[in-house]
């Protein structure tokens, strides 16, 4: 089964997310609470441990005040899985980066997973407002890489910016490119988000609008208020 079909179709696909910051920290609960396995890393030697410590002392607040039961809380934190190195990720279904916002070190580790994961894998980055064609650039593959960024805070805020870099290559390619985007879509609606697309132009859509004439401004505005209803 590919990982575009995996993805899709159960909470088999197993999660890698880098970066045990804020976001990355948050995208590992909602995709452990959607029932995935959750491979989680950082550079920072002990931050991924430090990160599940802390949301399993947070889970077991609302396990007494009675907004979570002490079995699903326990359930969710047993799926992440803090690792010690990238090599972990060999099986991964889908590789999310979210780590500081550089192009150079993005990059860097989007080539080094690229070295890793298997053929099927998709590569996603959490990017607010880098080129996803410039991230992918210089990758092997760089069709199966897409962005998938997340609002702060990452549980609270539903909306999913799904961006597809700009591929120039042969028309599989871009159906490849295609099929990737609907299955990370499709992956954040089973994980109780909703998806917008966009292209991979300067701030994708919501970081866009403010800059934007006040026509387009509305515009944008009533299709992403559309979206979330």
């Amino acid at each position: 089964m590919s990982a575009a079909a995996n993805l899709v179709s159960s909470t088999a696909a197993v999660v890698g997310v880098i970066g045990a910051g804020t976001m990355g920290a948050g995208i590992a609960q909602v995709a452990a609470a959607a029932g995935h396995r959750v491979k989680f890393f950082d550079a920072v030697e002990g931050a991924a441990s430090r990160a599940v410590d802390s949301l399993g002392a947070d889970l077991q607040r609302r396990v007494s005040s009675g907004r979570l039961s002490d079995g699903e809380g326990k359930a969710l934190l047993s799926r992440i899985e803090p690792v010690a190195a990238l090599d972990a990720f060999g099986d991964v279904d889908i590789a999310i980066e979210a780590i500081v916002e550089r192009l150079d070190l993005k990059r860097e580790l989007l080539a080094q997973l690229e070295r890793i994961v298997s053929d099927r894998a998709i590569l996603a980055t959490n990017t607010s407002s880098l080129s996803i064609t410039a991230l992918g650039r210089y990758l092997r593959v760089p069709q199966r890489l897409v962005g998938m960024h997340f609002f702060n805070p990452v549980l609270a805020m539903k909306l999913v910016e799904v961006v597809s870099g700009t591929i120039t290559v042969r028309a599989v390619a871009e159906a490849v490119a295609e099929a990737v985007a609907e299955a990370v879509a499709a992956l954040a609606q089973r994980w109780g988000k909703v998806p917008i697309h966009a292209r991979s132009t300067p701030g994708f859509v919501v970081n866009r609008i403010p800059g934007l004439s006040m026509p387009k401004r509305c515009c944008c505005c009533k299709m992403v208020m559309r979206r979330l209803r």
